[in-house]
């Protein structure tokens, strides 16, 4: 929301309005703090002693970043899966590519990031001078988990970009899951364009297990020779296990998981409860989250690469996975565990470019 940068002996003032925040202090080289500041008992200045990071010495750390084509290709990748590859991030850039370093790990197509200084960030989209200070970045298979400290700066601009600028962050906010959690405190989720159903997610019995297809494999690697039947009809005379190993793998595109709903059109009651300054979730299984608000964006469509034909866009689709036990959110609309929900769908589209500040309040 706010930050500032302290003088050469350290010392530093924020103007803040009155509550509670956290204060995050933060230094390369040493560990990030963070401080919970209540402005009503806060009375003398505060001292905050910093310790040397345990993992300064750290393999990933300090060893040399070479910007060779894999570094570039890393960039690249991490651009994507960090900024995303929607409208809004197109004007999204990064000022010091060069803080940050890769680590690759082939075997289990995992791809980590690090940076040595905070990254700065130009959003000419919403106007802001962004400096992301990266705690964790990790894309395995699929899957992307991020986790840092956000520090917002507007840029300046006249009238017309101002108009802009607003427009966007409107359009940012609007679907958004800060928009979900803040229509969900405030009891108004139809109203603001939200239909919550809810479903179960199970193994999906058509698919051959893990093991069947690890097996299966290496009974292939075994033989280099093999047949190839059609298996459409019944098991001929001659079926093999080359063959039931064959038969195997043509599953192995099927999709993991089948969803199930089994209710739709949830009450707010039914999805949160208030708990003293804090909301926790309550839901069972897992949320389908439809936003009418906003169709989506040709981009998301182009996402499915075995999809030959574009369809029409529809009402923006989000899936909500619990990955703990108990979930709470503040009346800011954010996670006090950022990384207690996995995001499916629109909402996994629309990354980091569609961030905006805790403080940030919409206007029409």
């Amino acid at each position: 929301m706010l930050g500032t940068t302290t003088n050469e002996k350290g010392e530093f003032t924020i103007t803040v309005n009155k509550g509670n925040y956290e204060l995050i202090v933060s230094y390369l080289g040493f560990e990030t703090m963070v401080y919970n500041l209540n402005i009503a008992e806060y009375k003398n200045p505060l001292r905050f002693n910093m310790q040397e990071s345990r993992n300064q010495l750290d393999e990933i750390v300090v060893k040399k970043i070479v910007y060779d084509d894999e570094w570039k290709y890393n960039l690249e990748v991490f651009k994507k899966e960090f900024l995303g590859a929607s409208e809004l991030a197109k004007d999204c850039k990064i000022l010091n590519k060069e803080v940050l370093g890769f680590n690759f790990d082939a075997k289990k197509n995992k791809l980590e990031a690090f940076a040595r200084k905070p990254i700065e960030i130009k959003h000419n989209k919403l106007g802001y001078l962004i400096k992301f200070d990266l705690i964790s970045f990790e894309r395995s298979g699929n899957q992307v988990s991020y986790l840092g400290y956000t520090r917002y700066a507007p840029l300046k601009g006249g009238k017309r970009k101002q108009r802009r600028w607003k427009k966007n962050r409107l359009t940012a906010y609007k679907g958004s899951p800060v928009h979900f959690f803040k229509s969900l405190m405030n009891k108004n989720l139809v109203k603001e364009g939200f239909v919550v159903n809810q479903f179960r997610r199970e193994l999906n019995p058509d698919r051959p297990s893990e093991e069947e297809i690890k097996n299966a494999r290496e009974l292939l690697k075994l033989n280099n020779n093999f047949s190839v039947i059609d298996l459409s009809n019944k098991k001929p005379k001659n079926y093999t296990a080359l063959d039931s190993a064959m038969a195997v793998l043509r599953k192995v595109r099927l999709p993991k998981y089948k969803d199930y709903l089994y209710k739709s059109q949830l009450k707010e009651k039914e999805i949160v409860t208030a708990q003293k300054n804090l909301f926790k979730l309550v839901f069972k299984d897992n949320l389908l989250v439809v936003y009418k608000g906003e169709k989506e964006e040709v981009g998301y469509l182009k996402m499915n690469p075995f999809s030959k034909k574009l369809r029409e866009p529809t009402f923006q689709t989000s899936n909500m996975i619990p990955l703990v036990k108990d979930i709470y959110f503040d009346k800011n609309g954010s996670l006090t565990n950022p990384l207690a929900l996995f995001y499916e769908g629109y909402w996994s589209y629309e990354k980091f470019s569609h961030s905006l500040p805790l403080d940030y309040k919409p206007e029409e």
